[in-house]
């Protein structure tokens, strides 16, 4: 039992308490966030994104902007802003800090490659 303290701790805003989630459920929270993502994408952009992820795994955020700017008019720091909302938000990338290089490696966590192909598509 749960003391009424802890309780109050654990209800969210939307007035539902915080469970565990069970990996498909988390999958599909996942699966919904990246769908709604993409669904907003009117240029291409953020597919094409998703895409260089899927044929280049790891990648730095100066390397996504030299392939993006090739195809679209975009700034580093909308890249960058991009890749964080898909690390941060979405929860598919893994980031690698390293001492030796100053910036961050992303890479599309394994677990959702099949996902991410099925719902963006190959090239």
């Amino acid at each position: 039992m749960i003391a009424p303290e802890k309780k109050k701790l654990l209800n969210n805003a939307g007035g539902e308490y915080l469970t565990m989630r069970s990996p498909q459920e988390i999958r599909t929270v996942v699966e919904n966030r990246l769908r709604n993502y993409i669904s907003r994408d009117r240029t291409g952009i953020r597919r094409a994104l998703l895409q260089l992820f899927l044929r280049l795994k790891s990648l730095t955020i100066a390397e996504i902007f030299e392939a993006l700017n090739r195809k679209f008019t975009i700034s580093y720091h909308s890249v960058a802003a991009m890749v964080g909302i898909i690390a941060s938000k979405i929860g598919i990338l893994h980031v690698n800090k390293n001492r030796e290089n100053p910036c961050s490696v992303y890479s599309l966590k394994e677990q959702y490659v099949d996902t991410v192909a099925r719902i963006v598509g190959t090239v």
